[in-house]
């Protein structure tokens, strides 16, 4: 669990998504795993014991944490497709987008957060290194596929709000469209991870192995975190401003062109009143107000649902990527082991 490159004494780094490590790559050493390892347990061969110990407590509650968000995303999600595959009416294409929304994050829940807690009870990674490199395939998959999702259902918004007209254009295609597209370009951008990571010794000779990245220090651990944080977090946060900035611009300019109008028949249909004695101001002036209420309500809804997503979707992974592109690029980074 020790970088051989870079300045400084060696330190021990968690990977993005899991508690895996990485390790410096070294020039003409040879890293793979031995046949025992290829075979099914490696770190077997030490009767179950690691010279390389944990902070037990530390541990439990990484377990606890884990067992916790696998639980309430299973639950969370299920009750949405249920309460989805219950509904008597037609599904719409925001019941589309939610869907694969719920399954995006039902992946994370089972190939990111599950693997995970199984790795944390078992301390080290039990298995052949082809199952090592499937299981960081499927926990970065899921992450790319959750925040993805997110940008197509929002995309699919922008649309119907700022470009009504091509909603009228088989709509439903579009919309299987970019949910494939979603689905397909985080299959692709998590590919890479084959290559990254594999079944590794955690020091040569020990005979202990785990699942690990091999980089060339010390840029490589920064440009793989730089990569994914841009990928999974600020690329899709930067899209979910925009489109919703647009979003609001367009209902705000229709709610003062609709104030403008209700003022201006206001004004004459008050003149139009006078003249018959004023009975039907009232009639007039009412569904004028009314049509405003409602649109200024209906910004007002959009207004809050931006906030809401685009907070949410910033509270939930602004730590876990301020954490991790700290601990690349500050050396002095305070939670490395030493």
């Amino acid at each position: 669990m020790r970088l051989a490159g870079g300045a400084g004494s060696p330190r021990a780094v968690p990977s993005p998504g899991n508690g895996s490590r990485w390790r410096a790559a070294e020039p003409g050493g040879d890293s793979s795993p031995s046949p025992e390892a290829w075979s099914g347990s490696p770190n077997g061969s030490l009767g179950g014991w690691d010279p390389f110990g944990r902070d037990e407590e530390l541990a439990k509650l990484e377990i606890a944490v884990l067992a916790v968000t696998f639980a309430v995303a299973v639950v969370g999600n299920g009750s949405v497709l249920l309460a989805l595959r219950r509904t008597p009416r037609k599904a719409s294409r925001m019941h589309l987008f939610i869907r694969h929304l719920s399954l995006a994050d039902l992946v994370v829940a089972f190939f990111q957060v599950l693997p995970q807690l199984c790795w944390e009870v078992t301390h080290r990674f039990h298995g052949p290194d082809g199952l090592c490199r499937v299981v960081k395939h499927l926990q970065v998959f899921g992450m790319f596929a959750s925040a993805y999702m997110l940008v197509a259902m929002t995309a699919d918004r922008y649309i119907a709000v700022c470009h009504p007209l091509k909603t009228l254009q088989q709509p439903t295609k579009r919309s299987y469209g970019m949910i494939a597209a979603a689905w397909a370009l985080s299959l692709l951008l998590s590919t890479p991870q084959y290559f990254i990571f594999s079944l590794s010794e955690v020091e040569r000779g020990s005979q202990v192995y785990d699942c690990w990245a091999h980089f060339i220090m010390p840029w490589g651990p920064r440009a793989y975190i730089t990569w994914i944080t841009g990928g999974i977090f600020i690329a899709p946060v930067l899209i979910l401003i925009i489109c919703y900035g647009f979003i609001c611009y367009r209902i705000w300019r229709n709610v003062r062109g609709k104030t403008r109008q209700g003022e201006a028949a206001a004004a004459g249909g008050g003149r139009r009143a006078g003249d018959d004695g004023g009975p039907r101001r009232g009639l007039l002036l009412a569904p004028c107000v009314s049509n405003v209420k409602t649109i200024s309500r209906a910004k007002i809804r959009t207004v809050k649902m931006t906030f809401v997503i685009v907070s949410v979707y910033v509270v939930c992974w602004a730590p876990f990527f301020t954490i991790q592109m700290w601990s690349v690029w500050d050396q002095r980074f305070p939670w490395v082991g030493r």
